[in-house]
């Protein structure tokens, strides 16, 4: 599985998450960050043409897979404000307390083996009035599809390098300190156990 997870897998998630209906959510969601902004699990770099210039200062970027980043295609030195990669973890974010205005996920939270580590490292880093803006895909509305998300769960976590299916992400985010200042959901074109997505942003409570 160590050929796999470096070689093999980092070709597949980019292949996924570079799709049209993937592609139009982060161009939803990315523009809404604001000021300092932490990205975290920016992979191959795919939210980056979607920041807007005038409202990002600065942007810090992690992801525990240098792989993945390795892949990026767009060259962050065009981007017009200051931007640092740090290779890390959601759970031990090397950045200090209250430093950043936007916290940003997308496509992340289905891979974190604690989430509620990584929640406390993105309050201890976000500001007291900061934002968390997401974009995530997890537990369907529909008993049917959530039946087959439970049942695939397993092996799509092992083949999909942690990801699950059937998170439920509202719940994961509201049960760590925050509170919804507005969200949207909807199945995006896709095979339904994995198209379910939930966006919006999120503060502190």
């Amino acid at each position: 599985m160590r050929f796999y997870a470096k070689y093999i897998l980092p070709k597949i998630v980019d292949w996924t998450c570079k799709q049209k209906p993937n592609m139009r959510q982060r161009e939803k969601v990315v523009p809404l960050a604001t000021g300092k902004v932490l990205e975290i699990g920016i992979g191959s770099g795919l939210n980056l043409p979607f920041y807007h210039n005038e409202n990002v200062k600065h942007l810090t970027a992690i992801d525990p897979s240098k792989e993945m980043w390795d892949k990026n295609i767009f060259d962050p030195k065009s981007l017009p404000f200051e931007f640092e990669f740090v290779e890390a973890f959601a759970e031990d974010i090397p950045e200090d307390n209250n430093r950043f205005d936007t916290v940003i996920t997308t496509y992340t939270l289905c891979t974190i083996p604690n989430t509620d580590k990584a929640f406390e490292e993105i309050r201890r880093v976000l500001k007291t009035n900061g934002k968390l803006v997401f974009c995530e895909h997890g537990k369907a509305p529909d008993k049917v599809i959530q039946k087959w998300q439970h049942m695939i769960n397993p092996l799509w976590k092992r083949l999909g390098g942690g990801c699950n299916l059937n998170r439920d992400i509202p719940m994961i985010i509201k049960e760590n300190g925050f509170k919804m200042k507005n969200m949207e959901t909807m199945y995006i074109p896709g095979w339904k156990p994995v198209s379910f997505n939930y966006w919006g942003t999120a503060e502190q409570i």
